[in-house]
């Protein structure tokens, strides 16, 4: 009679015990299984209208339909997207909020002191999207009429080119720094408030030079408005095949994407990546997503969080080097 009581007794705390852990863990589950049960925000940290703004709408639009959820863009321009950095950073990681980041996350970093982040340890990565070329432009009027015409002056006239970007740490910066420091030459670096901003002056050769994405300068350079010098991917684009790449114009070894993705807050639950990398892959496999993409010249990429976190860190060790030596920082 003691050992039944003993044993009763025991089965009855183990029991106990049971139900408690489940009590623990079915919120989690629940949370999980239910994903998304609300709004999806996903971040820009431009302004509306550009092409990232663009990209970023038509993946909401998709993630909508994919996730049965109504899925939004917040727009967080400045600071080169350091403000919509820190606001994704510092958000619940539940995947309610979301980044459409770009080349910027990793390099922003190594040039603004105040961009305190990790570009992998807090930040949870959803996959790469697309990348694609920017190109080399110069006024339709420019003396210049290929890559070597240019060089051969900036060579024997240190000092006397300038060139535009949208903002020290943009692609375009990125471009040109790559631009110098390959090919030896001095220019003046002249950082505008946007790409928007540098296009008049551009047009009206204020500037000698810029490297806008290739949608938005291959655009005025059909219109007769610029001319193209090249595109700073390694090959051609298909989306422009009569432009030459840098590298076969004059500077062997120039490669320059600019890259887009998503990711979240540092620890977001697996379940909740895993339904949000299908998703991101689906989007960018979506039949008409996908031809948008490569007519504008992009290369769409759908990958998953592991080959995005290890592009992320390959990223951050090739530009942490190119911006050391050309000595690029924000004090």
């Amino acid at each position: 009679m003691i050992q039944f009581k003993q044993r009763f007794q025991t089965l009855a705390l183990a029991a106990t015990a049971l139900g408690i852990s489940f009590c623990a863990i079915a919120p989690a589950i629940a949370q999980t299984s239910e994903f998304p049960n609300k709004t999806i925000k996903i971040v820009i940290g431009f302004t509306p209208g550009g092409a990232t703004d663009t990209v970023g709408r038509q993946i909401a639009i998709s993630f909508s339909k994919i996730l049965g959820q109504s899925v939004i863009v917040e727009n967080k321009p400045g600071a080169n997207g350091n403000l919509a950095t820190d606001a994704v950073r510092r958000s619940p990681p539940d995947g309610y909020t979301l980044f459409y980041t770009s080349i910027g996350h990793v390099t922003n970093p190594l040039i603004y002191p105040d961009a305190k982040y990790d570009p992998i340890k807090d930040f949870t990565p959803i996959g790469q999207i697309l990348a694609g070329p920017n190109i080399l432009v110069v006024p339709a009027n420019s003396k210049f009429k290929t890559v070597k015409d240019l060089i051969d002056y900036a060579r024997a006239n240190p000092g006397k080119v300038n060139w535009a970007s949208s903002g020290i740490g943009s692609s375009l910066h990125l471009s040109g720094l790559l631009f110098m420091q390959l090919s030896g030459v001095d220019m003046v670096h002249i950082p505008y408030k946007g790409a928007g901003s540098l296009m008049p002056h551009l047009l009206a050769g204020t500037v000698d030079l810029a490297f806008p994405n290739l949608p938005t300068g291959a655009k005025l350079v059909d219109q007769g408005l610029l001319q193209a010098l090249g595109v700073t991917t390694k090959t051609r684009s298909s989306a422009a095949p009569n432009i030459p790449s840098i590298a076969e114009a004059g500077i062997p070894g120039y490669d320059m994407s600019t890259w887009y993705g998503l990711v979240g807050p540092a620890n977001m639950p697996a379940a909740v990546l895993q339904l949000l990398s299908k998703a991101a892959v689906e989007t960018v496999n979506e039949p008409e997503f996908k031809e948008r993409l490569i007519a504008q010249g992009f290369d769409p990429k759908g990958s998953s969080p592991e080959e995005f976190s290890a592009f992320i860190q390959a990223e951050s060790v090739r530009w942490g080097a190119i911006l050391k030596e050309m000595k690029v920082k924000i004090e």
